[in-house]
């Protein structure tokens, strides 16, 4: 096949914790329970880039989901996602042991400061040759809010305002250099051209900062930016912002009209969307026949337990879902104050309810369950024929793969499913590149017009 036919995107999904995102996955009996260690994660990342996976990345939470119940004993009891590590540790101990795959994680623009990030994330990028990867998220709940001395979290708009001069900052310290400022000439005494390293000072309405960042640029210019806004202003950040974009789509006839509303998105903020990479959230469960396959399905669903949902909705929702009787609507009042606003709109949507009860959440969400994505279920040519379905008809650029249980659904989907998806031409047999940027056929974000006039 030719080298410029369109792969599938494929984007490992991790958690620094003690289970995937499905807190069921921690109770397999394959599951691995030396999340502890780096060894744990190392094995996760080889086995990743033996599938020719383009990123491993980090989703993360800055607070113990301790809202239901207004207690964190329900969920450290049952070990419903209480590991949260900072990923930052974990994503190079990954890259010390692999060599090409992209390396994500997830940092705050509500608890950090622009410099800070801007910073972790250049020597992050040097450290890994090019390969790292910034997954830009609003924190959205008040137990995150409580962790770093605040009262509560900000308002959904205010939120993506402070995000997007954030961004702006970020984007502008990872500009400080030019990629020829260093010189390093031990005979004239000359280190850096300092006409090639700019100050930003920048002050606005959130920051200011000064600059310059004390980071030279990596191989790939600057780091890979995930975004995963999928409510209206959130959607447009996205587009505004993101080099991948992750989602979540309940099924194939919604994730095509998302899909087109996002890369008009990315269209309306005068990118070009074929640049842009949407990839959903999906779970695998392949096995040699199809009743393998289901029945490894079917183990997994009862692993999950009624308090997962209730637990990280509340979490996600910001909502102590303990509040009210599982049959009880909410009310127009309580709607508004739900945080996530894309996540309520699903419910709302596939529910067919503008008051969905505490049972709609439950159900219609998935959360805690392996339902919250869709599931690709048979032998590798019948999840192959799925995935071809969702990449080719308008839904997607690729996807994000979800554990059912670590590393076990990682290792099957890279012995069945990759090989079949190669002979199909759907996928890559091998990098392109050294950086995440060559990887995923994006360049570098063009410098600003006030670093341009200092050269």
């Amino acid at each position: 096949m030719a080298d410029h036919q369109r792969h599938i995107k494929m984007v490992g999904f991790l958690q620094a914790q003690n289970c995937s995102i499905a807190p069921g996955s921690w109770r397999h009996p394959a599951g691995a329970t030396d999340f502890l260690t780096p060894e744990y994660f190392q094995r996760i990342g080889r086995v990743l880039e033996d599938g020719k996976f383009h990123l491993a990345f980090f989703d993360d939470r800055l607070a113990m989901p301790d809202i239901f119940d207004n207690d964190h004993r329900e969920a450290v009891e049952n070990g419903v996602r209480v590991v949260k590590m900072d990923p930052v540790s974990i994503i190079t101990a990954i890259g010390m042991a692999t060599k090409k795959i992209g390396l994500g994680i997830t940092y705050s623009t509500t608890y950090y400061e622009p410099f800070h990030v801007a910073r972790l994330f250049a020597t992050l990028d040097l450290m890994t040759r090019g390969r790292a990867a910034w997954n830009v998220v609003t924190s959205l709940n008040n137990s995150e809010a409580a962790n770093f001395g605040r009262t509560e979290h900000l308002a959904h708009d205010l939120r993506y305002d402070r995000a997007d001069e954030f961004l702006q900052v970020v984007q502008g310290l990872w500009n400080s250099w030019d990629d020829d400022a260093l010189i390093v000439d031990k005979q004239s005494g000359t280190f850096a051209d300092p006409a090639k390293v700019h100050r930003l000072d920048h002050q606005g309405r959130f920051f200011s900062s000064r600059g310059p960042l004390p980071v030279p640029r990596s191989p790939q210019g600057q780091p890979v930016i995930i975004q995963a806004g999928q409510s209206g202003k959130g959607r447009q950040f996205a587009g505004k912002w993101g080099d991948l974009i992750f989602v979540v789509y309940p099924n194939l006839d919604v994730g095509r009209k998302q899909y087109a509303a996002v890369k008009e998105e990315v269209a309306n903020a005068g990118r070009n969307p074929d640049d842009v990479a949407i990839c959903p959230a999906c779970y695998v469960c392949v096995g040699e026949t199809q009743a393998i396959a289901e029945e490894k399905r079917e183990y997994i669903r009862a692993l999950a337990k009624p308090v997962d949902a209730v637990v990280l909705l509340s979490e996600a929702l910001n909502f102590d879902f303990a509040s009210k009787p599982m049959d009880s609507e909410f009310t127009d009042e309580e709607l508004a104050k739900l945080s996530w606003s894309g996540f309520k709109e699903r419910v709302q949507a596939l529910s067919g309810k503008q008051n969905p009860t505490v049972r709609d959440f439950v159900h219609f969400s998935g959360r805690g369950t392996i339902g919250e994505f869709p599931i690709f279920c048979g032998t590798p040519s019948q999840v192959a024929d799925q995935m071809e379905e969702w990449f080719t008809g308008g839904a997607c650029d690729g996807f994000v793969l979800a554990a059912t249980h670590t590393p076990g659904a990682f290792e099957d989907f890279t012995r069945f499913v990759v090989p079949e998806l190669q002979r199909r031409g759907l996928y890559q047999k091998d990098y392109a590149g050294d950086t995440l940027r060559e990887n995923l056929g994006i360049g570098v974000p063009p410098r600003p017009a006030r670093a341009m006039a200092a050269e």
